[in-house]
């Protein structure tokens, strides 16, 4: 009799602390909001890729050492965090204070779905040269692959050199593109204009 007296005592007492803790949950906002930061993170996390992705996939693409890919992976990371996308390609472009660029590649979603995507624009500013090679772009704020398809205009100043590889902002539409470049050739000086996303090629670069 004692024997079951004492489980009957031991399943009321565990029912009381479960009672318990879920009254404590449902009265504890902070419980509440770290569940939900929680949840949102791991969301995140699920549809942008980490550093250790993007170092292999630039070192690759770029042709690049995977120290040199990862001081610009690290850069980008420490100003716009996780992108949502990237687009690997290859563009020409030349100029003589007027200039052009055009190229072409594919956008890779973290959820699998791609997009081939051609891109050019026109560059004015004190700049000379031609240049030719490879692109790696980040792509942040992206996640409907449609929304690509538009015009970036560049972010002023925000031009900069890591480990050999030139790095810029676009932003349009709270969409922000940083193309990562290297290849051969030459351009001097400092420029500003827009580049289109496009479906199609199109010749003129407007």
């Amino acid at each position: 009799m004692m024997h079951a007296n004492l489980k009957k005592f031991a399943a009321a007492a565990s029912a009381l602390l479960l009672l318990s803790a879920c009254a404590t949950a449902a009265n504890n906002p902070n419980s509440n909001s770290d569940i939900r930061e929680a949840q949102a993170k791991a969301g995140q996390e699920a549809s942008s890729y980490n550093e250790s992705e993007l170092v292999a996939a630039v070192s690759t693409h770029l042709g690049v050492t995977s120290e040199s890919a990862a001081s610009a992976i690290e850069r980008l990371f420490k100003d716009r965090g996780r992108p949502t996308a990237y687009i690997t390609g290859e563009e020409t472009g030349g100029a003589l204070t007027v200039g052009v660029r055009y190229g072409k590649g594919t956008l890779w979603m973290k959820d699998g779905r791609t997009e081939e995507v051609y891109w050019q624009g026109p560059t004015v500013g004190f700049d000379v040269g031609a240049d030719a090679g490879k692109v790696f772009t980040l792509v942040y704020g992206l996640n409907d692959p449609n929304y690509v398809f538009q015009r970036f205009p560049g972010v002023d100043g925000s031009a900069y050199l890591v480990a050999g590889m030139s790095i810029n902002y676009q932003r349009a539409n709270g969409v922000t593109l940083a193309p990562i470049r290297t290849g051969v050739g030459l351009r001097l000086g400092a420029n500003v204009g827009y580049t289109s996303y496009t479906r199609k090629r199109k010749i003129l670069p407007f």
